[in-house]
């Protein structure tokens, strides 16, 4: 794939074994919804995500409930995913969103939250990271508000990820939200006999370049990052 922001059309984890579970990568201007259990390892997907699109010239706006810029950047270092170069070079921009919610009530959070994605216009990838604070208090119509919202700037050319915790919202709530989605991956934590294994599922990718992969485990390891790991050593 050339490293052009002209000829990219995905959006790609940098990692190629999680690429071909994506069907080749999430396509640019899709509404992606990452959601899954606490620990369940998607931040790390997401820093993933923003540094394949770093990697393959796109720019990328991070609005964070769950960081500061440096500890982002300590945080994607850890895994061996140094951004610190496309901060200074202004091809990475992060912006820590949490004082938004403690000034003002849930409703006008979202709203002030989806002002913010849409000043992001003309950025490759926009991600919120996440938004669990925001909704997990707010009326159902206004989280419906804000991924109509965020669809509603895709369909103009804008690629948005949305992080949340699966305990935020009720499960029709999720299928609700996973259907003005373009691409929804779910991850979660399971007991594999004596092991503790992360899983990524692949529950959509509208749009994707090949057949998407259903469920992959990983592990997180300091100084790599994800790492497939195979069904077969998964269940040893």
């Amino acid at each position: 794939m050339s490293n052009t922001e002209g000829k990219v059309s995905v959006v790609s984890t940098g990692n190629v074994e999680i690429d071909k579970r994506l069907g080749g990568g999430i396509p640019l201007g899709s509404l992606t919804m990452i959601e899954g259990q606490p620990d369940s390892g998607k931040s790390v997907l997401t820093q993933q995500m923003v540094w394949g699109s770093l990697r393959n010239g796109l720019l990328v706006t991070v609005l964070t409930s769950e960081n500061t810029v440096k500890s982002l950047v300590h945080q994607m270092r850890a895994i061996n995913l140094d951004i610190l170069d496309y901060c200074l070079l202004g091809k990475l921009k992060i912006y820590p969103i949490g004082a938004t919610m403690a000034k003002v009530g849930p409703e006008q959070a979202l709203r002030r939250l989806l002002e913010a994605v849409g000043r992001q216009r003309g950025r490759g990838v926009v991600v919120v990271d996440s938004l669990t604070s925001f909704i997990s208090h707010a009326p159902m119509e206004d989280v419906m508000g804000f991924f109509e919202g965020c669809k509603t700037y895709c369909d103009h050319g804008m690629t948005i990820v949305v992080v949340i915790h699966s305990y935020a919202v009720e499960q029709g709530m999720l299928v609700r939200l996973s259907s003005l989605c373009d691409a929804h991956l779910r991850l979660n934590i399971e007991n594999l006999g004596e092991r503790l294994m992360k899983s990524l599922e692949v529950a959509k990718v509208r749009g994707a370049q090949k057949a998407t992969g259903n469920v992959v485990s990983f592990d997180v390891e300091p100084g790599w990052g994800m790492r497939i790991i195979p069904v077969s050593k998964a269940r040893a």
